[in-house]
This record gives C-alpha cells, structure tokens and sequence, in this order.
C-alpha cells in the first residue's frame, strides 16, 4: 500500500473517534471560520457534547483545493460551493456573521450586528489574507486585472475566462511568493493546468513562471512532468535567476523584477500572505502575521484561551493545506474538550498528505507525519514522502483517482 492511501485511511479511519460527552452541563465554544479547519473543528467539538456556535460570514463555502481545475476547464465551480444546512442538521448553531472584536478577558466576541457571543473556549481558523501592500502596484483593484485568484470564487472564474480569451500566441505570467502561504504546491499545480490549456488549446502561447523561491513542494515531481509534457509551454525562473517580481503595472499588464520586465496577456499575481484578519483583532498574531500555538493543543502562545488552527497557525513542519487544518481541527478539538473537563490533552500525531495534478488523469503526492518536538511540530522521522519520481503512468493516474476520491470524501465529511 502507497504511503498516501495508508495516509488517507488513518485520516478518514480517525474520523470515527470521538470523545465522550461531557457530564456537566456543556460549555460554549465559539469556532471562527468555516472552512476546512473551522467546520471540521466545530463537528468535533459537537459531537464531544459541547455547546458549539460556528461563525462564518460567507453562507457558502468555495473551496480552494482542486479550483485550480475550474481554472483549467477541467471542473465546473459549483463542484467548489458548500453550504452549511449538514452542519447546522449536526446540532451546531450556524451564524453567518463578520467577528468584529474579540475580549480576551471577558471572553466574549463581537459581531457585526451588534450581538455577542460569550465563550469558555474561542477556536480561531480564520484562513489567510493577501498583502496587497507587499507588491508595488498590485492592490485589490489591480487584481480585477491580474488576478491572483488565490481565495476561490470570483477570481477563479476571472482568470478563467481570461485563459479562454486570451489569443493565441499570447504570453501568462504567473508569480509565486516565498514561503509561508498558503497551500505550498499550489502554485506549480496551477502552473501544470495553464500549460495543459496552452497545449490543447493555443499551442503557440507561452507560460513564464517567476518565482520568489530556488526550491519548492514536489520540485522534481513537477519539474519531471513539465520536461515531458509541456517543454515548448512552460518556462521556470527560480529566485537565482531573477524571478522575484519586484512590481507590477497592471494598466500596461507589466510585471518586473530587478533583471527583467514580461508583457503579459494574462498575469495571475500571487501575493504574500498573513493570518486572517481577526487574527490580529483577537492579538494571538505575531510580528510575522501568523500566530504562533502550542503544539500539542493549538492554543495561542499569545493569548490564551484562544486557539488557531489551519492555515493561520505556525504549524512547525505541517504546512498549510486543507487536509493538514482539517487533522489539526480534531486533535485541537479533542483538547478543547480535555481542557474544559480538567484532564491533560493527549500528545498527538498528525498526517498531511497533498495531491496534485500536473494534467488530467496525472496525480502526484507528498506526504507526512508530525508531533510535538521542542516545542513545534516536527516531521516523524522516516515517515511520509513523496511520489516515486519514475512511477508508470498507472500509478500517475492512480493518484490523480485517489485526489478526486480524497475531494470527495472530505467535503462531505466536513459540509454534508
């Protein structure tokens, strides 16, 4: 069996573990962010017999995991769209609300219609905002343009149809941070689904990739599978070769770096990135926009009776994926119900795997196991990996079913 299938089986087999109900009469938690962290957190929670509110602006969830599909055609964006009626039907006070303050003290957050909601315990997953001040030139309006669509939704349709429009012979750029941000492999997935549009559909067109980086997630796995399928679509420049994109024009659709400047017909920017905004209203952010938490129960080093989870946490090792909030959701979850009935959390281990997609029917896969480890979250030694780099494309295929089966399964669990 391949290290992601044995992954995906302990995740899906550790969703059957629940925690009893507690005696006493339940305590209030209030979960922040209804994503893949905040809803599976919120179900847990639940079910440990706690009284649960779910905050969540949005009353339907788009999901960033395989958008870049519906970028490439290949997946229709009502596949993305979640509502919360299977969340609610769990016994889970759904309010689709902005969180607008936060008091630590009293223990207690504000909403934007004026209500508040008291808590024993806050569980923060509030995601990632996009620094629109770390770019020259690029902002939210210049993203009407250049589109980073790096939050799925409206922006993924945008560049979508700025694919389709493009004409042939045409020239995308599409910039990559540094490290963190969200969903580390992302931006080469995205990357490998431009160039199969280009392939099939403008073979005369071009794909420049600027990177901010010299290494990247599954690097040879990617960089493998573009020499043979798109070595006439795709061009790569890695931070030592002057990818760093140092500003942008979007009236001109220029984007430059300090060696170079690139017309573009289609830009896809994507910027850097920081904790979601309540992050930093609740204070358990950090200088560096992500908040630091205590690995074995994600509670805030910065404020405690506060917990962060997914994307928004400094998770040590574990990256930032939905697959790595969802398993984060339930060991913190798990504490969260430990904590309020005076028992010490258990020390847990956490399982990532993330699937990718290079062209339909061709799947690639990293994986990895993580504990608590000087005060982080440490990759289990010999645990996990990648790929094999010279698998037979039966076993590429075989990945791409089991990242559709993975898509699946979870969005069902956590929505459903």
């Amino acid at each position: 069996m391949s290290t992601t299938r044995r992954a995906l089986l302990a995740a899906g087999a550790g969703l059957a573990l629940a925690r009893p109900a507690l005696a006493q009469a339940a305590p209030k938690v209030v979960v922040i962010g209804g994503g893949f962290g905040g809803a599976t957190a919120a179900r847990a929670l639940r079910r440990g017999g706690l009284d649960v509110t779910l905050v969540e602006v949005n009353p339907t969830y788009t999901a960033c995991p395989f958008s870049n599909e519906v970028i490439a055609g290949l997946q229709p964006i009502a596949a993305q769209r979640f509502g919360y009626e299977g969340v609610a039907h769990a016994g889970i006070r759904v309010v689709h609300a902005a969180a607008t303050g936060i008091d630590a003290n009293a223990r207690r957050v504000a909403l934007a219609d004026g209500t508040t909601l008291p808590y024993d315990r806050l569980v923060l997953s509030p995601g990632v905002d996009l620094r629109f001040d770390a770019v020259p030139g690029y902002d939210e309006a210049a993203a009407t343009q250049m589109p980073h669509a790096w939050k799925a939704g409206e922006q993924t349709l945008l560049l979508a149809r700025q694919l389709e429009a493009m004409p042939e012979g045409g020239t995308v750029v599409l910039s990559v941070p540094g490290n963190p941000y969200r969903c580390p492999p992302g931006p080469y997935e995205r990357a490998s689904l431009i160039a199969h549009v280009l392939k099939t559909r403008k073979p005369r067109a071009k794909l420049i990739v600027l990177d901010a980086k010299d290494t990247f997630s599954k690097q040879r796995l990617f960089q493998a599978a573009w020499a043979q399928l798109y070595p006439d679509q795709l061009e790569y420049v890695p931070l030592a070769g002057g990818g760093q994109v140092s500003a942008v024009d979007p009236a001109a659709m220029i984007v430059r770096t300090d060696f170079a400047e690139y017309k573009a017909d289609v830009a896809c920017i994507i910027p850097p990135q920081r904790a979601g905004k309540i992050a930093a209203i609740a204070g358990v952010a950090d200088r560096s926009g992500w908040c630091p938490i205590d690995p074995v129960t994600f509670e805030s080093r910065i404020v405690p009776g506060i917990h962060v989870i997914g994307d928004a946490a400094v998770a040590g090792a574990m990256p930032k994926s939905a697959f790595s909030a969802n398993a984060q959701a339930k060991v913190c979850a798990d504490a969260v119900i430990d904590l309020l009935a005076g028992r010490a959390p258990e020390t847990p281990k956490l399982i990532n795997t993330c699937y990718s997609l290079v062209a339909p029917g061709y799947g690639i896969s990293v994986a990895g196991v993580y504990h608590p480890a000087g005060g982080v979250l440490a990759d289990v030694e010999g645990a996990g990996g990648t790929s094999p780099l010279d698998a037979p494309m039966s076993l590429r295929a075989q990945e791409a079913l089991y990242a559709a089966d993975w898509y699946r399964t979870i969005t069902r669990q956590v929505f459903g």
